[in-house]
């Protein structure tokens, strides 16, 4: 029952509502415009539909003005993400992705910071053939985009892994219980056939309703010390409490979000509220009916505007937290007691539990390549075909090759050091501890640059940091190409916003685990005054520091930003 005192913003529904609620529960015409042979591309309704199926259609920007020159269509293409909970893959799971990325893809895997992977370059007709290759291990692609609950993340860290079998376990089941009910993925890619004489009104979505969510929604399971999934940036966040040993529920927390649209101060970003404490055969329930307050209050009119966590601040957090209880039928509990330390990954071998080992490997913005000189697609290839664990893609676009046995070490160990495959300790700790979002030139959203040059801009800020002496200081470093902040930018101690080609905005001051957002420092400014201002700052916190202080607590204390207190004055 919609509370009366509650309310959503007044408005005409947005294009996008409309197009939901003309999809059929989101089949729209998807089966008919992808076997159409005339284009490349699909209509706009279509695409905005696909999200919900796991894709995007995007198109190369490097080749647009050419192919607009030689007046043919863009090169598009399509990017494939599939649902992955709490990022943990089989090996051959791994081998499928490797010999799709090859087979229909542009021969390379993207390991997100929602811990999964995306494939691009997919063409129009090799997308069913893809989705299909991917169901048939076990893999899907549903609801990892679109206006549902996305790819449920949980703590990745092998140190912790005593927990984190149950953690996942329930991250997994948070996942598939979350799913929209609606059978159109599964008869527009995989050839179910309709259940004949079904009338249509029997085809119902018992908690989103035939609109789903005004925007999207996150889930994220942390397991303190470590915030290695930023679990403050999640529109719904769970963290896990352990006594003794066992892990006896999660304290909750809610209205995370890390986009925003630049010039627009009403829209910014947001870390999610700890709100109480709950019990582990509670999640459900609360992660339900969270997402049913989404459903009802959510800003249906303007989408920028429509994310849980503009919900939470419009209605105020007791307001929402009282609705949560109204629909449970009970209270949470007081929140329990807790501390981050990090953010980030623990890279090389981690004994773990059981006598099993574990091997974080550094991928630098999550890109799985061939390069000339580094063979890391090959060596992964190779190392999943005699591997007998599992695969974990950490949130900071890294991977763990996970529950390696003590035989089967020293032969992944051989392989690793065949292929050169690193744990980034011979990096500075900047590098990593960095992160960058696709952007060009597959993302129609990117302004400037960032997965494609993050990597050279470290190598110059690099020559700073070792003249200053803090090579081996943990820093985390964000870049996104556009304000969306895929790549988590507000959460950076140092981070960048594309804003146009070859200019970003400069934001500094986010706390090392992922508890404070950043401020902006400099505006629309290119990698001559970026190197600049770091020439400055750097050194001072080199020379200047309080023993033990993080980067992005040190220019909060030395009045280089103001502390972002609330995601509500981060433009101040």
């Amino acid at each position: 029952m919609v509370n009366q005192i509650l309310k959503a913003p007044d408005g005409p529904p947005s294009d996008v509502e409309d197009i939901k609620v003309r999809s059929n529960y989101l089949r729209g015409t998807l089966k008919e415009v992808m076997q159409d042979r005339i284009s490349a591309g699909i209509p706009d309704d279509d695409n905005r539909l696909m999200k919900h199926h796991g894709s995007y259609l995007q198109d190369d920007r490097d080749l647009r003005n050419e192919r607009a020159k030689q007046k043919l269509e863009p090169a598009y293409q399509f990017m494939l993400r599939v649902r992955l909970p709490g990022g943990v893959a089989a090996p051959n799971q791994w081998l499928v992705m490797d010999e799709l990325a090859d087979k229909y893809g542009n021969g390379t895997l993207k390991l997100t910071t929602r811990e999964t992977w995306q494939m691009h370059g997919i063409l129009k007709w090799n997308m069913k053939s893809t989705i299909q290759e991917i169901n048939a291990a076990l893999m899907d692609t549903i609801a990892a985009c679109g206006d549902v609950n996305r790819n449920v993340m949980c703590a990745s860290n092998p140190y912790q892994s005593e927990i984190h079998a149950e953690v996942y376990e329930w991250s997994k089941k948070l996942s598939e219980d979350l799913l929209p009910k609606t059978r159109a993925y599964y008869e527009v890619w995989l050839d179910e056939e309709k259940v004949a004489g079904t009338p249509e009104f029997e085809e119902v979505e018992p908690m989103y309703g035939p609109t789903y969510l005004p925007r999207k929604f996150k889930i994220g399971i942390a397991v303190p010390p470590s915030n290695d999934i930023d679990v403050f940036s999640q529109d719904l966040a769970f963290i896990a409490i352990v006594e003794d040993g066992k892990l006896i529920g999660f304290n909750v927390g809610i209205g995370g979000g890390m986009g925003m649209s630049h010039g627009d101060t009403a829209t910014y970003p947001q870390l999610a509220k700890v709100i109480g404490f709950v019990k582990p055969h509670q999640l459900y329930e609360v992660a339900e009916k969270t997402i049913t307050i989404q459903r009802d209050y959510g800003n249906r009119s303007v989408r920028k505007n429509a994310r849980f966590k503009y919900t939470v601040d419009r209605l105020g957090l007791e307001n929402v937290k009282a609705e949560l209880e109204s629909r449970l039928g009970w209270s949470l509990d007081e929140a329990k007691p807790f501390k981050f330390d990090h953010n980030g990954d623990r890279y090389g071998w981690v004994k773990g539990v059981q006598g099993k080992w574990n091997f974080t490997l550094f991928i630098e913005n999550g890109r799985v390549a061939d390069y000339d000189d580094y063979k890391l697609k090959t060596g992964l290839r190779e190392i999943a075909k005699v591997h007998s664990g599992d695969f974990h893609l950490t949130g900071n676009q890294n991977v763990i090759i996970a529950n390696v046995s003590s035989q089967k070490k020293k032969k992944i160990n051989e392989l690793i050091e065949k292929y050169g495959l690193t744990d980034g300790k011979h990096y500075s700790a900047l590098r990593r501890n960095s992160m960058a979002c696709v952007a060009l030139p597959t993302c129609g959203l990117a302004m400037a640059e960032a997965e494609r040059y993050l990597p050279s801009l470290i190598t110059k800020i690099d020559e700073i940091v070792d003249e200053a002496g803090i090579r081996d200081e943990d820093i985390t470093i964000r870049m996104t190409g556009c304000p969306n902040g895929c790549a988590r930018h507000a959460l950076g101690e140092i981070g960048f916003i594309g804003k146009a080609v070859g200019k970003y905005n400069m934001y500094l001051g986010a706390a090392h685990d992922g508890s404070r957002l950043s401020k902006m420092y400099r505006e629309n400014i290119g990698e001559e005054e970026i190197l600049k201002e770091l020439r400055v700052i750097l050194p001072r916190y080199a020379k200047e520091r309080q023993e033990g202080e993080h980067f992005g607590d040190f220019v909060i204390r030395a009045g280089i930003v103001q502390a972002t207190t609330d995601g509500t004055n981060f433009h101040e």
